[in-house]
């Protein structure tokens, strides 16, 4: 085995990091040692490139490179087709935001779709049922409720005349309910479609729910629940419940996105599973920041909530985030993938993460929807199959995995205009006392010192945030003595002292991603501290903590936190800590 790269990185504030910053990590494997050196802990990080040839027996579908953040995706999933894939990025979406197929689009696709059915396509070539169900949903809710630009093109009109009456021969009936539900749209008549009630108790409420979905309809608050609550967890085996096929699953989850999801429908998906492993644990801490990062991750710019909360941590301002391992669509880089990386354990209940919150010489803590939300977690291959995020990618965000005796905030990220309302209301619902949404680059929760391009995408701009919070005083005439103050805000980084530079590339790369954040907690001063700087003190300003009611007073706090070292010896306790707090 040819060794390509031999980088030793030791986490402790004497020597400096040594990887290298954008290289390329062709074909390795990993290796990550934890030890103590002088008192300290230390992680050496070695990173091995290996020749393929015969004698390895190794394929380029063998070789997992953890510095990567695609590597995270689980290689039991199923690959989706790539043809309908990509025409379910452009119609598995939005009335205003759907692209139509042309006619040459739209005769391969439903001619993948015919080969696939008729057994002809094998293995990953296959159109998986779940591709079936949200592709013909979303026709469906097109031609039904979409205005006119956005409705059916004449080429896919020629497609579908063409081979529909194929298609009617060989799909099975739930994927021709799914396509014509009361059989009026595709020209064949059909008695399958409106006769379809489904299979058991489970599958017979989601299809009944299916064609109110697949008519532009809304559903109740305990409607959703109830289908939620019936069909979860999948298998991962087969990504097939008991109860429910997986293709009446994906329509209902890529439709109700579709229709834009009413505040009762995002309610439901948001509180359905709270109660899942019990009574939410309750921390003795003063203040508690939840941060909800989109859980698809980074693919292209720095990710600093990690390092942002290992900072507020160090004054009293205690931070649990959430997510997971890999996440399509984008599957970027999460914290998950970066604290896994570092060695710490990732696999730690809210009861875990409660003890660290607790810790004085740590104060955040990370869990995964896996330990958490194991029936939503069930859903991520599914996903992958949908392409398009379903209502789950924004209530996933607004979660209190564990309690707070004191305050608590929520914070999380957003990019489609719209969606920052739907949000805060959640936040509501939850009854924290702050609640901020931040629209980041990439959608994350991350602002930018970089300015304000003048050509900038339409919309609310990089920078934007919205919230509310308590007032110091609760005025008299607070109900049940609840009042919160609302605000919003473009922050310019610029009248905060901070020079404007461009966004650290990262490009999917975990370990660029942890290199900027360690070097940036070292005091190495630079684009990646900046960005943490700004997001601690800006945080805590808007979310009206303590001692942050001066915005100057705010960052020289987060400044302290980092040139003392106090933020890198909490992230390096913590990663330590894990690994003992489960035992």
């Amino acid at each position: 085995m040819k060794s390509l790269i031999n980088s030793d990185s030791i986490l402790s504030p004497i020597p400096a990091l040594k990887i290298k910053p954008q290289i390329v990590f062709q074909k390795p494997s990993f290796r990550l040692l934890t030890t103590t050196k002088n008192g300290g802990l230390s992680i050496k990080a070695v990173l091995y490139s290996a020749t393929l040839d015969d004698e390895l027996g190794l394929s380029e579908s063998h070789i997992r490179n953890p510095a990567i953040s695609t590597t995270y995706r689980n290689p039991k999933f199923r690959r989706p087709n790539q043809t309908v894939l990509e025409a379910q990025t452009k119609v598995c979406t939005g009335p205003t935001q759907t692209k139509p197929l042309n006619e040459e689009q739209a005769f391969k696709v439903l001619d993948t779709i015919l080969r696939s059915v008729k057994g002809e396509l094998k293995d990953e070539e296959k159109v998986s049922d779940a591709q079936l169900g949200a592709f013909f949903a979303a026709m469906t809710i097109r031609v039904n409720t979409f205005p006119e630009p956005t409705q059916w093109s004449e080429g896919e009109r020629k497609a579908i005349n063409h081979y529909w009456p194929q298609l009617v021969r060989v799909l099975p009936p739930d994927i021709i309910f799914l396509a014509d539900p009361e059989g009026s749209i595709m020209g064949v008549g059909s008695s399958i479609g409106p006769q379809f009630v489904g299979n058991g108790t489970s599958e017979m409420r989601l299809a009944g729910a299916l064609r109110e979905v697949l008519a532009g309809g809304h559903l109740g608050y305990e409607e959703v629940q109830g289908v939620l609550k019936d069909v979860l967890p999948l298998r991962l085996e087969d990504t097939l419940s008991a109860n429910v096929s997986e293709s009446l699953l994906s329509a209902f989850l890529i439709g109700q996105r579709m229709n834009r999801e009413t505040d009762r429908e995002l309610k439901a998906y948001c509180l359905a599973f709270d109660d899942e492993l019990g009574p939410t644990p309750v921390a003795d801490v003063k203040s508690l920041t939840h941060y909800g990062e989109p859980y698809d991750g980074n693919t292209r710019y720095f990710r600093s909530t990690l390092f942002v909360a290992a900072v507020r941590s160090c004054y009293g301002e205690s931070c649990l985030l959430h997510g997971v391992d890999w996440m399509p669509p984008k599957g970027g880089i999460t914290e998950e993938q970066m604290l896994k990386f570092m060695g710490a354990n990732t696999h730690l209940s809210p009861l875990h993460a409660k003890k660290l919150l607790e810790d004085d010489n740590i104060g955040f803590a990370y869990v995964s929807q896996r330990e958490a939300h194991p029936s939503i977690y069930s859903l991520i291959g599914l996903r992958e199959h949908i392409k398009k995020r379903p209502p789950l990618a924004t209530t996933e965000k607004v979660q209190q995995l564990v309690r707070a005796n004191g305050k608590e905030a929520i914070v999380a990220g957003f990019y489609h205009g719209g969606y920052e309302e739907s949000l805060l209301m959640l936040m509501r619902r939850r009854g924290v006392h702050a609640g901020l949404v931040v629209k980041g680059e990439e959608g994350a929760l991350s602002m930018t010192t970089r300015l304000r391009s003048p050509n900038a995408s339409k919309g609310l701009p990089v920078n934007y945030c919205s919230g509310f919070r308590s007032p110091k005083v609760t005025p008299a005439y607070a109900i049940d003595g609840v009042s919160r103050e609302t605000f919003n805000i473009e922050v310019n980084a610029k009248d905060y002292g901070f020079e404007p530079t461009d966004t650290p590339r990262t490009d999917r790369s975990v370990a660029r991603n942890i290199e900027l954040g360690l070097a940036a907690l070292r005091g190495e001063k630079g684009p990646a501290y900046d960005r943490i700087v700004l997001n601690a003190g800006m945080v805590d300003h808007l979310l009206g903590c303590d001692g942050a009611e001066d915005i100057s007073t705010a960052m020289g706090r987060a400044r302290e936190a980092i040139d003392s070292g106090r933020a890198l010896d909490r992230l390096l306790n913590y990663i330590k800590i894990s690994n003992k707090v489960a035992y």
